[in-house]
């Protein structure tokens, strides 16, 4: 755990406000939903809760899946990261940041097939070293709520996203959301 030096006092209410430098680094918003652990040294821990994380098994199961089927990477994440990718390269995604442009796509509850004609695409993370060519993305609506997304990429020039494609995505999108409303 590393110190910051701020300190702040709890309210009448049991508030404590959280730095806005510490919610701007850690990207939690108003409503972003936080867990809280103690531990017994008498330690109070908040960490950003992802619903998608009690998935992570389940979902790695269906990205691999969705490689294998397709032969494109295939990444399912929630809204701070990638929880589970599958295919050729699937290390450089693995539990790295969503980038902002993903971030924001996810909250608009916009879906994205496009191939490297198209300047629609965006990166899946934060420093992603890796071009891609294609890629169809579709984000995952739990209760209402913008929770994630579902993501398969091409990685040469030759590969296409249609509506097959599409239709992958948005399957998986639905399926993961019903499987986090129960």
């Amino acid at each position: 755990m590393k110190a910051t030096g701020i300190v702040r006092r709890i309210d009448d209410l049991g508030r404590v406000v959280i730095p806005k430098e510490i919610r701007r680094t850690l990207r939690i918003k108003e409503g972003t939903p936080l867990e809280i652990f103690t531990d017994r040294e008498g330690e109070v821990i908040l960490k950003k809760y992802s619903p998608i994380g009690e998935l992570s098994i389940f979902a790695r199961e269906y990205a691999e899946a969705l490689a294998q089927t397709t032969g494109y990477l295939s990444c399912i994440t929630d809204h701070d990261q990638v929880v589970a990718a599958a295919g050729s390269m699937s290390k450089e995604f693995m539990g790295k940041e969503i980038s902002k442009e993903l971030e924001e796509m996810i909250s608009n509850r916009e879906n994205i097939c496009a191939d490297y004609t198209q300047s629609k695409r965006i990166p899946l993370v934060d420093d992603q070293k890796e071009d891609i060519f294609a890629q169809a993305i579709w984000p995952i609506i739990c209760a209402g709520d913008a929770i994630g997304a579902v993501a398969l990429m091409g990685r040469t020039e030759k590969d296409t996203m249609g509506e097959t494609e599409r239709k992958l995505v948005q399957t998986a999108a639905g399926f993961l959301g019903r499987q986090m409303e129960q």
